[in-house]
């Protein structure tokens, strides 16, 4: 059951095309790695899929729902969420208040309710600070939980950024870059998390420069190469690709 299907999906910048007739389709519990060298369009692509950008033209499908065009917002309630290269963390705040605030965007507290502090404002409120525990404890960050974010180490939050992702319940979440930058031990750590992802049933878009992690925890792999896609298949089929050795060394197998 495909879950995410692009067709044709382009995006012109003042006559640079950034990404040209695009078919990426994501299965039911499936992680799809997208690669590619910079500037290949792989952050378009998933601006384009989660709102941030409107497509020149082509559309977007999940679950059989046509959300081409949709803001960010409808399509995060759809069950789409994502992490951004750049983190998005309010830095004074702790972990597990970082992580409360976005569980309390998606817990549909009412203003009235807020107002008058009524029985239900109460219950969600406490609700999402367990919830925002709970998530803490499934990305391993629950011994953090008290920390400034400003204090994390880079790869812990790069970890916060996904726990935040999570806290919207998602069916699908697309991870930019969620590796870059990380210690051995951290990145292992984030290969277990995606995979304990995986089992819970949500399906996983990742964008990633090291290549270990994508060949570890991905079952296909997407190139994009000037925008527009060089390979599609296995791990195994991808690194023996002649065009995807040719777009990250610029020689073939059989160059002098």
């Amino acid at each position: 059951m495909r879950m995410l299907e692009t067709k044709g999906l382009t995006k012109h910048f003042k006559g640079l095309r950034a990404l040209n007739n695009i078919a990426l389709s994501v299965g039911a519990n499936e992680i799809v790695g997208v690669i590619g060298p910079n500037g290949s369009g792989k952050t378009t692509l998933f601006n384009l899929i989660t709102g941030f950008l409107k497509p020149t033209s082509g559309e977007v499908v999940f679950e059989s729902k046509h959300i081409t065009g949709k803001g960010p917002h409808a399509i995060a309630q759809l069950g789409i969420a994502r992490t951004f290269q750049l983190d998005r963390l309010f830095h004074e705040f702790t972990v597990l208040q970082n992580v409360a605030v976005a569980s309390r965007l998606h817990s549909r507290i009412g203003f009235w309710e807020a107002v008058f502090n009524m029985p239900d404002y109460r219950t969600k409120y406490h609700d999402t600070w367990d919830y925002a525990q709970k998530i803490l404890q499934f990305v391993g960050l629950d011994d953090k939980r008290d920390v400034m974010a400003r204090n994390l180490s880079h790869g812990h939050q790069k970890m916060l950024g996904v726990a935040i992702a999570l806290s919207a319940n998602p069916k699908l979440l697309l991870l930019d870059e969620p590796c870059a930058g990380m210690n051995p031990k951290e990145l292992n750590l984030a290969l277990e998390l995606i995979s304990k992802i995986k089992e819970r049933g949500i399906s996983v878009v990742l964008i990633e420069h090291n290549m270990k992690a994508v060949m570890n925890v991905c079952s296909r792999i997407v190139v994009l190469n000037f925008g527009t896609e060089i390979a599609n298949g296995s791990p195994d089929e991808v690194q023996k690709n002649e065009d995807v050795i040719q777009a990250y060394l610029g020689v073939t197998r059989h160059a002098a």
